[in-house]
């Protein structure tokens, strides 16, 4: 179907049985390599990093240059995402915006919940809400049945009041402001799955499977709930105060796989085991907490919870991988050490040989 893609149907089958905790001939491998002899992209200079960050037209070709020249290997899969920073639906709600050279931030709009409080909706008529409209709208005409078109990373729940507020704020807010932050969440999530369905609307009618920065695709409404503010609280805050909202969340999508970032927010694995609408976790331990090994009870739980992983290792840890854990609910992600074809398929065969 994606011309940039040999054996898609098969890996659309992998996922869908990953996100059903089955398997359809072997768990889902993502690999990618770049082709020999590709070219480099030629950048252009900017007078500010806005600058780079709008030119939809220079980003736009900028990712069409990636996938024309890599090598999608196994599962993963030509995916490009209108991506308009970590904040961006925030932005839309109100907060200032600010670009780095890779990443944004947002600037808090709600200093004062009594005075503030009416701030931080949703402004269907933002131009940040049109950019990123118009940057979702040229990655599908430049598609062509070539590539997978995603969603921007919306960052809703949470994160958006953070965002909304400042996490040092929202800290307090925990003890001193619990009802307000309560009802600003409640209020937040029907305007962010309005927003939500927008997208999906628009990439669904051009035949896209719903994907994102993670690139784990469904056909059907799928996304990544996430929680990174969870790692400043409690769990008996965590679930009171937003644990409810993550459960509506994944009500709404058809499938779902949980951003769970950092060993701070593992307290509150056990509520996430909890959600029956929940498909998956994504573990990710953070920078100076790698290796595979470290992690592998935190798999194993999520595995006994009947949930999927996305997991990252290395080639040389296969073998702690097809002793530790069942292939059922596994999608290896990440695998580091594959640096040539030969790799990629010797990995493709081990992992196929898995029972």
């Amino acid at each position: 179907m994606f011309s940039f893609k040999p054996g898609y149907d098969d890996t659309m089958k992998r996922f869908e049985a990953f996100l059903e905790f089955e398997i359809h001939d072997r768990p889902p491998v993502n690999i990618t390599l770049e082709k020999p002899g590709a070219p480099p992209f030629k950048t252009k200079a900017f007078p500010e990093w806005k600058d780079r960050w709008l030119d939809l037209e220079y980003r736009t070709h900028e990712q069409v240059h990636r996938m024309e020249n890599t090598l999608f290997l196994g599962d993963s899969l030509p995916i490009a995402w209108p991506n308009m920073g970590p904040e961006i639906y925030s932005a839309w709600c109100g907060c200032g915006y600010n670009y780095g050279e890779t990443t944004t931030w947002s600037d808090p709009c709600i200093h004062d919940w009594e005075k503030d409080y009416h701030k931080g909706r949703l402004d269907r008529e933002h131009p940040l809400l049109k950019k990123t409209i118009e940057y979702t709208d040229m990655l599908i005409e430049e598609s062509k049945g070539r590539f997978i078109v995603g969603f921007t990373d919306f960052h809703p729940g949470g994160d958006h009041i953070a965002a909304l507020r400042d996490p040092q704020e929202l800290c307090f807010d925990m003890i001193e402001n619990v009802d307000y932050v309560k009802r600003k969440l409640a209020e937040s999530y029907p305007e962010y799955f309005e927003v939500y369905d927008l997208f999906y609307d628009k990439l669904s009618a051009a035949g896209m499977p719903s994907t994102t920065w993670l690139p784990l695709p469904y056909k059907g409404k799928l996304y990544v709930p996430s929680n990174d503010f969870s790692c400043m609280i409690s769990k008996a805050t965590f679930d009171d105060i937003f644990l409810q909202g993550l459960i509506e969340e994944c009500r709404f999508y058809d499938k779902s796989i949980y951003h769970l970032d950092g060993p701070g927010a593992l307290q509150h694995l056990d509520s996430l085991l909890d959600i029956k609408e929940l498909n998956a976790i994504q573990w990710v331990c953070g920078s100076g907490n790698e290796g595979f090994a470290r992690w592998l009870p935190v798999y194993r739980k999520i595995q006994k919870g009947k949930k999927g992983s996305e997991i990252f290792l290395d080639v040389a840890d296969l073998d702690l991988l097809f002793e530790n854990l069942r292939p059922e609910g596994i999608w290896i992600g990440g695998i580091s050490g594959v640096d040539s074809v030969e790799t990629a398929e010797y990995v493709l065969k081990r992992v196929g040989q898995w029972k």
